[in-house]
C-alpha cells in the first residue's frame, strides 16, 4: 500500500506545471517563514531537495539570512543510520546515498540531536495525523525516535492523502505546512 501511494504521488508531482509547481511552493515558503518553529529555531535541520521535492535552498538562503545554524543529513547505509552536519556555503558537499547531496563527514562538523531545533522531515505523501510515506529507507523514522524538538514536513496539496498505513516504527511529524498554510499541528 505505501509503495502504490508513493507512486501515485509522485505521478501527481509530476503532472504540476513548473508555474503552479514554482507558485505553490513559494506560497508554502511562504507559510513556514511565519510559523512560531521556524522563528524560535536556532539551528535547522533540512535535506538539500532535488526534483520535484519542495525546493529547499531557499530555506536554507533564508536561514542563513535570519543567523540561523543550518545542518543538512549525510546517511549512512551500511548502518542504516543517519547525522546531521553543520552546513555553510563552505561545505565540501559529496554525492553519495541515492545521489543525494551530502555533507562530507571526513570534512564537516556532525551536530548534536539536542543542538537541533527544528528538523523538516522530507517525504512524497502525507495525512492529516502527521504520518508520512518517505523514500522507503527508514533513516528519518530511526533518527526521531529518541529526537525531542519540533519536526515539521513541507506539503503540497496533491501530496496529502487520507490516510497512510502506520506501522510501530513510524514517527509522526508535530507540524505539516502546505501552499495553503499550517494543515496539522499537533
Amino acid at each position: 500500500m505505501k509503495k502504490e501511494l508513493r507512486l501515485q504521488t509522485l505521478a501527481k508531482l509530476d503532472q504540476l506545471s513548473a508555474e503552479e509547481f514554482e507558485r505553490s511552493t513559494a506560497l508554502l515558503h511562504e507559510h513556514l517563514f511565519q510559523l512560531p518553529a521556524w522563528k524560535q529555531a536556532n539551528t535547522i535541520a533540512i535535506t538539500m531537495s532535488r526534483g520535484k521535492e519542495v525546493p529547499t535552498m531557499p530555506l536554507i538562503e533564508k536561514a542563513w539570512q535570519e543567523g540561523k545554524t543550518v545542518c543538512v543529513p549525510t546517511c549512512f547505509p551500511e548502518t542504516k543510520e543517519m547525522t546531521f552536519y553543520k552546513y555553510t556555503p563552505e561545505t565540501k558537499m559529496i554525492s553519495r546515498y541515492f545521489g543525494l547531496l551530502e555533507p562530507d563527514p571526513m570534512a564537516s562538523a556532525a551536530a548534536s540531536k539536542e543542538s537541533i531545533d527544528l528538523i523538516i522531515v522530507p517525504g512524497v505523501c502525507f495525512d492529516r495525523q502527521g504520518y508520512r510515506i518517505g523514500y522507503g529507507g527508514g533513516y528519518y523514522d530511526r533518527y526521531l525516535a529518541d529526537y525531542h524538538g519540533d519536526t515539521l514536513a513541507l506539503c503540497l496539496t496533491v501530496q496529502q492523502t487520507e490516510h497512510i498505513p502506520v506501522e510501530t516504527h513510524d514517527i509522526p511529524v508535530s507540524i505539516i505546512v502546505s501552499e495553503k498554510g499550517t494543515i496539522y499541528q499537533k
